[in-house]
């Protein structure tokens, strides 16, 4: 297994600072966030959602792209995945980030799921974000780029037995699973060899982070929070064995939230940790 960091967990390196605190980490590839930031975020301290500095422009051409490409082209490291916040249907924007992730050479994009939220019925969705995957195959086939879908709170897709309902019918080369255990804290937690090897040739990649749950001092209701990467809910050395024991050959991609360390002292904490236990 190889190591990657999702850039949204940088917000505060510029792409080319990025590269290189990953390299020194002994990080292996990158996987860049693709969205623009809000035009009136651009004074703010970065952040992980709005002023983040390591994000592909979404109204971006070739020019922009090549930044980023040559930003780990510059460290030998590999553009993994382009990773965008899409909009089930919206098949303009999936060509336009297929588009850039070829250009960089990037293996993967994310695919949009339908949220979950009481509002409508989970078969209605269901029938919208299979429809959705039926017109985003095609592209993601046409330019060599593998869709996945990841498994999410709050969406249709929060445990492994769900995204493999959604993905099962279409080709593993195509189309798989970006398989995140810190979410599933939240909500769609199984055993983790099971959904591992029920998603069997579907999982495609490996999202590490942590949550916990805890009660509130107000009124004792428990919700879930991120928590420090190797400190929560979730056992990265279960998980890992679990990997090993299936056969995982892909990366580790970390996407920390805690704010435990700065930026660069995460990534080398991270990689020196799951590098043990690898």
């Amino acid at each position: 297994m190889k190591l990657s960091v999702f850039t949204v967990s940088a917000p505060d390196l510029t792409p080319e600072e990025l590269a290189a605190a990953a390299k020194e980490a002994g990080i292996h590839g990158i996987e860049w966030r693709y969205k623009d930031v809000p035009a009136d975020a651009a004074g703010e301290a970065p952040s992980f959602w709005r002023n983040n500095l390591c994000s592909i422009p979404e109204q971006g051409g070739a020019a922009e792209w090549d930044r980023f490409k040559a930003a780990a082209d510059s460290q030998g490291l590999v553009s993994l995945s382009v990773t965008p916040y899409l909009s089930v249907g919206d098949l303009e924007a999936t060509e336009r980030v297929l588009a850039a992730a070829r250009h960089i050479g990037a293996s993967y994009i994310r695919l949009a799921v339908p949220g979950y939220n009481r509002t409508r019925n989970a078969r209605e969705l269901f029938d919208e974000g299979l429809a959705y995957l039926r017109q985003a195959a095609p592209l993601c086939k046409e330019y060599g780029v593998k869709g996945l879908i990841e498994t999410h709170h709050n969406t249709i897709s929060a445990s492994a037995s769900a995204a493999y309902r959604l993905v099962e019918s279409f080709d593993p080369d195509t189309i798989g699973v970006l398989y995140d255990p810190g979410n599933m804290v939240y909500e769609g937690y199984e055993n983790y060899r099971f959904g591992m090897e029920l998603l069997g040739p579907y999982l495609a990649h490996v999202h590490v982070k942590n949550a916990v749950w805890k009660p509130s001092e107000e009124d004792g209701v428990w919700s879930a929070g991120w928590s420090p990467l190797f400190q929560g809910i979730v056992s990265w050395k279960q998980v890992i064995e679990d990997l090993q024991a299936i056969g995982y050959d892909g990366y580790l991609g970390v996407e920390d939230f805690s704010s435990q360390f700065g930026t660069k002292d995460m990534l080398r904490h991270y990689a020196d940790h799951i590098s043990r236990l690898l």
